[in-house]
């Protein structure tokens, strides 16, 4: 069960470390390319969600954040030892949101820099905690799938 709290507290570390390295050595909107044409390092601050979604609403933030994290940590206590798939989605999730929780409450935004390319698309910046809530989401859905498909087959 520590494993799972020890996956949350390396991406929460990973994910301040990287935001400290942007804030202290580039200049907000700078940007350097790493791979032209896809794949950008951009200093970049959100006061919202993705896309800048409910800008400037930290309370909104605060308050569903708070939520998300009690209810991933009774999850993880409560399920987290039946799946590791189960266990390792949450803590991903658990990860990410701390990590941008931390820059809300210090900053009252969040530091984003990286900036992918599709043809004449760009994707919205987001940063390592945001890559942990996606990927970790994916895996929840993967294991609800996997689960259901194990239920139905026990039921025939």
């Amino acid at each position: 069960m520590l494993y799972y709290y020890l996956i949350a507290l390396v991406i929460i570390v990973i994910d301040q470390f990287t935001k400290w390295l942007i804030v202290q050595n580039l200049d907000l909107r700078e940007v350097i390319e790493i791979i032209p044409g896809f794949l950008n390092i951009t200093s970049h601050r959100n006061s919202g969600a993705a896309w800048g979604v409910l800008e400037g609403r930290m309370w909104f933030f605060y308050l569903i954040t708070l939520l998300v994290i009690v209810v991933l940590i009774y999850f993880l206590q409560r399920y987290g030892k039946n799946s590791k798939l189960l266990g390792i989605s949450l803590a991903l999730v658990l990860g990410g949101a701390i990590g941008n929780f931390i820059d809300r409450l210090l900053h009252q935004e969040v530091v984003d820099f990286v900036q992918t390319i599709w043809g004449h698309y760009y994707f919205p910046i987001f940063n390592v905690a945001d890559a942990s809530l996606t990927v970790g989401v994916i895996l929840l859905i993967v294991y609800v799938f996997l689960d259901d498909r194990k239920t139905k087959g026990t039921k025939k």
